[in-house]
């Protein structure tokens, strides 16, 4: 299947196209760009040099994907890229810019959904099925790991690490790591409890939320150190609960620390 490309769109002649890709008017496409099967890339989208991305992607009007880093020690001669997976939806405008650090990535997973206006810095790592709401940016070098929900206007600081199954709530100013399955909210945030809502979609049970909820309860006790409560949480995840275990690994890797509730 060749590719349907409008008339207007500029395409450079070392770029590398699949099949079946949907170009549309005034598309621009850079030198070293390598893209596969079956995107579609609506009027007006951009894709700098360094851009990769994969197949079933759908890119909607005046996206630019690949821009040079917003970092001022940044040397514009620097090979890096952005990297995206397969069936990922970007809406209007959202704009996503290539690692600062030689030979990296900035990188999208898979089924991920970026609403309108949203920015995506340098060297940040989106994994699979993140959905984020319009107006909202994420600094330099921020992870999200797989079934976040972060809402609209959400402002995160660079080095910030999202857990799975994480809710954002509108307009919060996040500058510490958010526990997975959690619901973050206000400025300066706050945890404001599970996200069960979101669980119970991603399919766990009643049994798996109380044991969330009483990891939950240990992670936040202030009663006692950090470190005997992540022993205390390290002996649900030895009964099996691959969520606890995940939280302990979550907290252990923690570089910003994270933010707490609200009690």
């Amino acid at each position: 299947m060749s590719n349907t490309i409008h008339p207007t769109a500029l395409i450079s002649d070392k770029a590398q196209l699949g099949k079946g890709n949907d170009i549309g008017a005034f598309v621009i496409i850079e030198d070293d760009v390598i893209i596969g099967d079956n995107n579609t890339f609506l009027s007006g989208v951009v894709l700098k040099s360094g851009t990769r991305i994969e197949n079933n992607n759908k890119i909607h009007e005046h996206a630019v994907i690949g821009g040079l880093p917003q970092d001022l020690g940044f040397d514009a001669a620097t090979s890096s890229f952005v990297k995206m997976g397969n069936k990922n939806t970007l809406r209007e405008f959202v704009t996503i810019h290539r690692a600062s650090q030689e030979n990296e990535a900035t990188s999208l997973g898979n089924e991920n959904y970026l609403m309108a206006q949203v920015h995506i810095a340098h060297d940040c790592q989106l994994e699979n099925n993140v959905v984020i709401a319009p107006n909202t940016g994420l600094g330099g070098f921020v992870t999200v790991e797989d079934k976040a929900f972060i809402s609209g206007g959400v402002m995160i600081h660079q080095f910030v690490h999202i857990g799975s199954l994480a809710m954002l709530g509108g307009n919060a100013k996040i500058t510490q790591d958010v526990l997975p399955y959690m619901m973050a909210d206000g400025n300066p945030a706050q945890i404001s409890g599970l996200n069960k809502v979101g669980l119970r979609r991603a399919g766990f049970k009643t049994k798996d939320i109380k044991v969330l909820k009483k990891a939950y309860q240990l992670v936040f006790n202030n009663d006692s150190k950090l470190e005997q409560r992540l022993s205390e949480l390290s002996k649900l995840s030895d009964d099996g609960h691959a969520s606890a275990q995940h939280l302990v690994s979550f907290i252990q890797a923690s570089k910003r620390g994270f933010h707490r509730d609200k009690a």
